[in-house]
This record gives structure tokens, C-alpha cells and sequence, in this order.
């Protein structure tokens, strides 16, 4: 019998029934699989090996297609896990948001909190055999990446020199203390590229972008469009005796329901982010062939939210936004919708990261406070109830995104605020969010380790920039907030950080320039032949140099 949840339209409904899907998705799904290393896999679990075993193809999932594998040039999701194995940077994250090396072997921070000393891993050469020196990580910061990559522009433009000390060393002077700095080394945040190739060349359209040159333990061998991208190991590897695996094989499959099935039938080794819609994941759970975590999305750690458009009557008005907010069920959002991935957000801050404070004004369902503080704005219901219109424009990233959206609408209606759902394509969302042409979306960030990285930007009244995606484009704007984030973006005190940042946590609680929905959980799936992923902060983005397959 079909599963439905009582109180919602049936359009709300669809998709709890996936059998058919998955029978319809059989035959395409052979031929998607058609490519090297494709055999099915048995999908009874082996018994664990202690000693990591050399060889075999990880086959994996990219969904959707990558525009191009040059990472310092696109850094959406689909590019960073595929390309995280082909280039790296000098630093990458434990679980807990603490540095680790990549390209550098160790690092030092001056008292002031001017000056960081990286030392880099000897022997390291590039793809085509060059080696790998300072050289390599001043270009790439001080001009690669100021040039193309925004988020790396933001931190290194901080600098007021980035120079080879020798070889094997480079300094990086800022101009005031930035504490955030440290975390500003990872591989989609600053990803090295071989100034040999790059240096006196139009960075956009070099050739080399279509085959990517990198220091990573694997390479590159053979990309089909719409079909599958394979890596194979490099060789010339500076750690001994790594990787381990013979390479990765990334399967572009774009229909949900033969993604499920590559991953039940074992076809593929594992999917991550929203590879798999939140619905199918409590039957993958109970697959004895597979482990399920979420971890590993530390250093991105997603929040999503109700975008508001501060320009549009009466969503300019706080009492309106904490009407929605109490409104709105999030427990029901993250445990119906979601399917348990996730927590409950309290305010800007994902609590994963530095500076998160609980200790703010929350907003639970309560229908009695949202229609108080409606009446107190003067918005009576019509003779229909209707207090307000608005209109909600759910992002267009897969059905789940679809469900909440109809959830919005039913909810929001019950204290007299009617809904109007705008569709709209990938393309067209980024345009119309971009340029202020909305009046609430659906929307989520990544916050990269630090409020000042991922989280200030959202708010500060310097980032509203028309045509900027995920800037401040609500067009919030308060000086006290402008210079509690300036402050603590400077402050090296982390007490005093924690103070600024507490402080400015309860002001955007208060004011909801956004209504956070969830702080995401995405499901990586495995099967249980595979050993070592999913270590660091950046999971399923990381290398993968030491990830093996058992027998």
C-alpha cells in the first residue's frame, strides 16, 4: 500500500512509490553502464581486510555532468569531486575543522597573525613529469586564482605579499590580521595549477583546461561526455606505494531512479551530495551490501533557508518573516521531506562550524504567534482568510525541493498567507535570484570553516551586488552587523571572535533577514568494499590516495 501523508495535496504525495520507477529505469540504466568496469559487482558484503589491498576500480556517481574538470575555473559540487583527485591544495581539514597537510608538509603562524610559513612536500611533480615548487603556489595565488576563482580573490587579495622563500617555501604577509586565513587552503578554495602551463596565457581558454594538469594520484585518462569520466593512477605519485586504487570511474546517470538502482544492484561503489532523492534513503539504509554516513560535509556544511526579498512589500517588515518562521514546522520539513537528514538550525551559523552560538531567539511552530504578529501589522483575512500574497519560487534542483515548496503553501495558509509557486529552470532561478527579480526562494550555502568565508557574505550590506549569485541578495542591510563580522574577521582573540560573533548571531535571530529551514546532512553511500573514505572534512572531495577496495 502507498504511504501518504494526510493533510497535503496529492502532487505533495508523488514519489513515495519508486518500484515502478526503478523497474523503468532498467534498461536505461544497462546502457548508461556500458563503459570499462562496468561489471555488476556482488552485493554481498566481504569480510573486512586489515591490510589495504593495491588495485581495482572504485566506480562512482557524477550527477549532474561537470562543465569542465579545471577546478580553479568552476568550483560547483559535481567538478570538485571528480577534480579533488586530480589537482590538490596545500592544506585540507579533519572533521573538526582542523588543518592538515596536503602540498605542505607542515606551516607556522607569526604571533600577530601576519605571516604564514609553508613548507611543501619534496618530490611532488605535475602530470606531465615538471616538478612542483613555490613557484607553482605563488602564481597560483597571486595571480591564477585572483584572476577567475571569486572565493580565493577574497582571502589572498588580504595579502600584502606571496613570495618563494626558496624551492620548497613560500610566505604569505596579510595586511591586518585575518584568522580565517588558515582555512583558506583547501582544494576548491585554492587549487594549485602549474604555472608552467598557465603563466602568460588567457586562463579561461587555454587548452590545457580540457585536460587537466594536477598533482593529484590520479589523472585524467578519458572523458565521454554524457556518459563517464575515468581517472587512472598516477604513477609518479610523491607518496610511496599511493594510491592504492587502479582508478575511479565517474558515471554520469542522470535519471534518479536508475542512479537508486546503479547503487542497489552495485553497479556503482557510492553517491554522494543529493545524488539520491531524500525518500529513497531509509531502503538504501537497510541494504546490507552498503554503509550510509554523513560525514564529511564539515568544510561546506550546507544551510538552507526561505530567501527573502527585503524590496517587496510586506516581506521588508520583521514581524512578516517571523510570521513565516512560525508558520513553518521544521521538524516536519527535515523528518517528511527530508527523511531525517539534517538538523534544526538556530541562526546563521551551521552549528559544524567555529563560532556557532544555540543561544538566540528560536522560532518553533506556533500559528497563534504568527497570526498575532499579522494582525498587528494591520493584515486582517479577507473574507477568503487571506491576509498577504506572496509568491514562492522553490529552487529547481529535484523533486524534494518541489514537495517542500507545496509544503510552504499549505502551511503558510493557515494563517491567512496565501502562495503563489513560480517555476522555473536551473538557469533562470540564477538569473532571477541574481538580479533581485523574486519575492522568497528556496536557497542553501556552503559556509567553508569560518563565519568569515561563507557566512558574513550573506549578510554584509557591502555584498549587495546585482547579477552576484549568493551574495546578500535579499538586500539586507544594518551597520551593526556590518561591523560586528568586520571586526571579528580581524580579531586573532578567539574569545573576543566568539563575543563578536555570539553577538551578531542574535541580531540576524531577531531581525530573520532568512528563514533557516535545515542545516543539511547529504547521505554518502559505500559499499562496504570500500575502505578509507570519507576521513576528512571535505569527504568525498578529497583525494581518496589511501581509499582501497576490499576482495
Amino acid at each position: 500500500m502507498t504511504k501518504r501523508l494526510t493533510g497535503f495535496p496529492a502532487s505533495f504525495q508523488r514519489g513515495f512509490t519508486r518500484g515502478f520507477h526503478r523497474a523503468a529505469a532498467a534498461g536505461l540504466l544497462a546502457a548508461v553502464l556500458a563503459v570499462p568496469g562496468a561489471a555488476a559487482l556482488v552485493t554481498a558484503p566481504a569480510m573486512a581486510q586489515e591490510t589495504p589491498v593495491r588495485g581495482g576500480m572504485l566506480n562512482s556517481i557524477v550527477q549532474p555532468e561537470p562543465p569542465t574538470l579545471m577546478l580553479g575555473l568552476n568550483q560547483q559540487a559535481p567538478t570538485q569531486t571528480v577534480a579533488g583527485k586530480i589537482y590538490q591544495g596545500l592544506l585540507t581539514y579533519d572533521q573538526k575543522l582542523n588543518p592538515l597537510p596536503s602540498l605542505a608538509e607542515s606551516w607556522t603562524i607569526s604571533p600577530d597573525g601576519l605571516t604564514y610559513t609553508f613548507k611543501l612536500f619534496q618530490n611532488v611533480k605535475w602530470h606531465d613529469g615538471k616538478p612542483f615548487t613555490a613557484k607553482d603556489v605563488v602564481f597560483s595565488t597571486s595571480k591564477f586564482l585572483m584572476e577567475v576563482h571569486p572565493r580565493a580573490r577574497a582571502a589572498f587579495s588580504r595579502c600584502e605579499s606571496i613570495t618563494a622563500v626558496d624551492d620548497h617555501t613560500v610566505e604569505f604577509k596579510l595586511k591586518e590580521p585575518f584568522p580565517a586565513f588558515i582555512q583558506a587552503f583547501e582544494v576548491s578554495s585554492a587549487p594549485m595549477v602549474p604555472a608552467h602551463i598557465y603563466e602568460g596565457t588567457e586562463f579561461r581558454s587555454n587548452p590545457a583546461n580540457a585536460t587537466p594538469i594536477g598533482t593529484g594520484p590520479f589523472k585524467l585518462k578519458e572523458w565521454v561526455k554524457g556518459s563517464y569520466i575515468q581517472l587512472v593512477r598516477n604513477e609518479d605519485y610523491y607518496k610511496k606505494d599511493l594510491p592504492y586504487l587502479d582508478g575511479i570511474t565517474f558515471r554520469v546517470i542522470p535519471d534518479a531512479a536508475s542512479r537508486s538502482l546503479a547503487l542497489e544492484s552495485g553497479q556503482v561503489h557510492q553517491t554522494q551530495y543529493s545524488d539520491l532523492e531524500p525518500f529513497e534513503v531509509p531502503r538504501m539504509k537497510a541494504m546490507s551490501h552498503l554503509t550510509m554516513t554523513t560525514a564529511g560535509y564539515e568544510f561546506v556544511a550546507p544551510l538552507s533557508w526561505l530567501e527573502i526579498n527585503h524590496r517587496v512589500k510586506p516581506l521588508d517588515d520583521k514581524r512578516f518573516r517571523k510570521a513565516i518562521a512560525y508558520a513553518i514546522d521544521r521538524k516536519f520539513i527535515r523528518d517528511k521531506i527530508w527523511f531525517g537528514l539534517g538538523r534544526i538550525p538556530t541562526g546563521p551559523i551551521n552549528s559544524v562550524v567555529k563560532f556557532y552560538d544555540p543561544n538566540v531567539t528560536t522560532y518553533g511552530p506556533d500559528l497563534a504567534k504568527a497570526k498575532a504578529l499579522l494582525d498587528e501589522m494591520g493584515l486582517k483575512p479577507d473574507a477568503k482568510g487571506v491576509r498577504a500574497t506572496v509568491k514562492i519560487m522553490p529552487m529547481p534542483y529535484g523533486e524534494t525541493w518541489t514537495r517542500l515548496g507545496e509544503y510552504l503553501k499549505q502551511s503558510l495558509s493557515k494563517v491567512g498567507i496565501a502562495v503563489v509557486l513560480e517555476s522555473t529552470d536551473a538557469a533562470g532561478w540564477n538569473q532571477r535570484v541574481s538580479n533581485w527579480d523574486y519575492e522568497i526562494t528556496t536557497n542553501f550555502v556552503y559556509q567553508y570553516g569560518d563565519p568569515a568565508l561563507g557566512v558574513a557574505r550573506t549578510y554584509l550590506s557591502s555584498n549587495i551586488r546585482k547579477g552576484v549569485m549568493f551574495s546578500n541578495t535579499m538586500g539586507y542591510s544594518n551597520p551593526r552587523v556590518d561591523e560586528l563580522f568586520a571586526a571579528a574577521s580581524r580579531e586573532n582573540d578567539p574569545v573576543k571572535r566568539q563575543e563578536q560573533y555570539s553577538e551578531v548571531q542574535s541580531i540576524l535571530a531577531d531581525e530573520l533577514p532568512v528563514v533557516w529551514l535545515l542545516e543539511m546532512e547529504f547521505p554518502t553511500f559505500l559499499d562496504k568494499r570500500v575502505k578509507n573514505a570519507n576521513k576528512t572534512a571535505i569527504g568525498v572531495n578529497d583525494t581518496y590516495e589511501d581509499v582501497w577496495l576490499a576482495k
